[in-house]
Parts: C-alpha cells; structure tokens; sequence
C-alpha cells in the first residue's frame, strides 16, 4: 500500500516538473510567448495527461502554480492563483469526458483547455489589467485571444501527445 502511494506522489511530482520545466525552457527562448495574450505554452500539451492518469490533475495545477511564480516579477501575480485555477478546472473537465469521443478522437476534452483559460483568464485579463470599467466586448475578445492560444497548443501539440501515447501503449504504464 506504502508503495503505491510513494508511485503516485511521484507521477505526481514529475507531472508538474515536466509542466514547470518546460514552461521556463520556453520562456527562455522566447520571453512573451507563455504570457502574452493570445500564448502558446507548450506545456499545455501535457493537459493530456490527464486522459490517461487523474494523478495528472495535481501535478499539471501544481506544475502551473509553480511555473506561473515566474509571472509575478512580470506583474502578473494573480496569474498564478487564476491561470492555476483554471487548469485544475481545465484537467478535472478533461478526466471527466475523457470517453466522449467523436471517432475515436476525445474532442469535448481537448477544448477545456481553450474555454476555461479563456473564460477565466480572460476575465482576469479585462478585470486587473485593463483600466476602466468592465466591459463585456472586451472580455470577449482578451478571453477569446486566450483561448485561441489553447486551442493551438491542445488541438496541435496536444493530439500529438495523445497519439503518441496511445500508439506506443504509454497509457497502459499509467
């Protein structure tokens, strides 16, 4: 029992290191591109881990609490508690509907990435860094950027992990 607990802490542990590992990897190279409004983390890609394992919801909310510190010395502190927010909502949607499949292909779960981010960090985006008032029009287009920015990662990147995963039976290993 002590063994398998020790396994999931560590799938757990990698999960979100791979998360924050590849986050900083791509804010080296290129410094605006996981943070901008219409972003492209690749690390995203790893929502799809969470199709395989529910171990990967905690490790990809943790990963991104961890990799979104670096936001704070960009002005964006409450980035990591809502762009954390909305992957652990992002995930826990995705284990949900991970066997509603259009021909195979777990499309419901592989836009919860593009509507929660969008919907919440586009509402983070228009309430904290846009002056004036709230308006609806604007929340639509930030959440709208945001979103598009997922729907890249998770409809590109992420369906290449995903079958990836499955052709070389990695998600029997999970």
């Amino acid at each position: 029992m002590e063994k398998i607990k020790t396994k999931r802490i560590a799938l757990i542990a990698i999960i979100a290191a791979m998360y924050a590992a590849l986050t900083y990897a791509q804010t080296l190279i290129a410094p605006t591109s996981t943070t901008a409004a219409v972003q492209f983390r690749v690390s995203e890609a790893l929502n799809v881990l969470a199709l395989f394992t529910p171990y990967a919801i905690p490790g990809l909310t943790i990963g991104c609490v961890i990799s979104n510190l670096a936001s704070i010395g960009q002005g964006l502190p409450l980035d990591m508690i809502f762009g954390s927010l909305a992957t652990l909502g992002a995930t826990s949607c995705i284990r949900l509907l991970r066997n509603v499949k259009l021909k195979g292909y777990p499309i419901a779960s592989m836009l919860m990435p593009a509507i929660w981010n969008g919907v919440i960090v586009g509402w983070e985006i228009e309430c904290f860094f846009v002056e004036g008032k709230f308006h609806f029009s604007s929340f639509l287009l930030q959440g709208g950027l945001v979103a598009l920015g997922e729907l890249g990662v998770m409809l590109v990147l992420g369906t290449i992990l995903y079958y990836t995963i499955i052709k070389r039976h990695l998600d029997k290993k999970m």
